[in-house]
């Protein structure tokens, strides 16, 4: 064997020896049990019998200390987590439209027309393309309709995600930004079991109904997209909430819409209209004031529709034939 191969094999082996070692640090040495870090003390201690394996170890956390969040949020140093709701996720500089600064003192006019200049560069490059100004676009209306909507953040960021991947898998030309954003919307509220009905959706959104139902369907179907039909009862406690009814009341109504899915009454119905005919019968039911009227309004349905599905969830109620 030549010097060269003794030495490589003397490499392998210390190596090994050093990963032995390494893995065998993962046991206590005393019982063999499993080692834990303690991050608090800067130590490591066994679990089974406490013994302290290491400890001064170095602390990797920040130096200051802080006992609430918000003293967290002021003393941190690091910027915000990074989102998928903006176009260039967070990463890029904003320049504030203030013209002042640190102390709050305003900036002389050499001073702002450079910072004029620096906003406008600024712009330039956080948009350097067509794709990114479609997907600024199309972020900033998704947020739009969400506020407007009452969605929350996880419904946003999803929505957001949605818009991405139908942009990068080509499905926007020959439709609008508004209207794929919108069927983001619809299709992300539903996953996120906060549904909105279509009437809703497009009463805030800058496209037609019928174009935001067959976006809808194109994008989920190209996509993949895994969305369960909107249960009924996803709807009650928003209507119960804008109508100030109880917790019996929306309790109740639950039971009278789990009670019309036993008996099938459900099917091939709006579960907007089931939902506010069971909101609307619920209060009768527990003697509290409201009017189809106010239903209507709040659910954004026709009071016929409250009449016919009110009928039909009290004979299921009642365990009768349908009529």
């Amino acid at each position: 064997m030549s010097e060269n191969t003794r030495a490589r094999t003397r490499t392998t082996d210390e190596t090994t020896e050093e990963e032995t070692g390494e893995a065998e640090e993962v046991d206590c040495p005393e019982c063999g049990g499993h080692l834990v870090m303690d991050n608090e003390h800067g130590e490591t201690v066994c679990e089974d019998c406490g013994l302290v394996v290491e400890e001064d170890e170095i602390d990797r956390g920040p130096e200051w200390r802080a006992f609430d969040a918000s003293e967290k949020d002021e003393k941190s140093r690091v910027g915000a987590p990074t989102t998928n709701m903006m176009h260039d996720k967070g990463l890029s500089t904003n320049i504030d439209w203030r013209d002042k600064d640190a102390y709050g003192n305003s900036l002389g006019s050499r001073q702002r027309q450079k910072m004029q200049r620096l906003r406008k560069w600024n712009e330039r490059f956080r948009t350097r393309d067509s794709k990114e100004r479609n997907l600024k676009q199309a972020l900033g209306e998704i947020d739009r309709m969400a506020s407007a909507l009452g969605l929350p953040e996880n419904v946003r960021e999803t929505a957001s995600v949605i818009y991405r991947r139908a942009l990068d898998e080509d499905l926007l030309p020959g439709r609008s930004i508004e209207g794929v954003s919108t069927a983001s919307v619809y299709a992300a509220a539903r996953q996120a079991g906060v549904p909105r009905s279509l009437d809703e959706i497009t009463d805030v959104s800058r496209v037609e109904k019928s174009e935001i139902a067959r976006t809808y369907r194109y994008v989920v179907r190209e996509l993949g997209l895994e969305v369960k039909p909107a249960d009924p009862e996803s709807y009650v406690p928003r209507f119960a909430s804008s109508l100030e009814l109880s917790d019996e009341a929306e309790h109740r109504a639950r039971q009278l819409l789990q009670n019309a899915k036993e008996q099938g009454v459900h099917s091939g119905k709006s579960p907007v209209g089931l939902a506010a005919a069971a909101v609307y019968a619920a209060a009768l039911l527990t003697n509290e004031k409201t009017t189809q009227a106010a239903v209507s309004e709040v659910a954004d349905i026709s009071e016929v529709t409250i009449r016919n599905r009110y009928h039909e969830l009290l004979e299921a109620e009642q365990d009768l034939p349908m009529a």
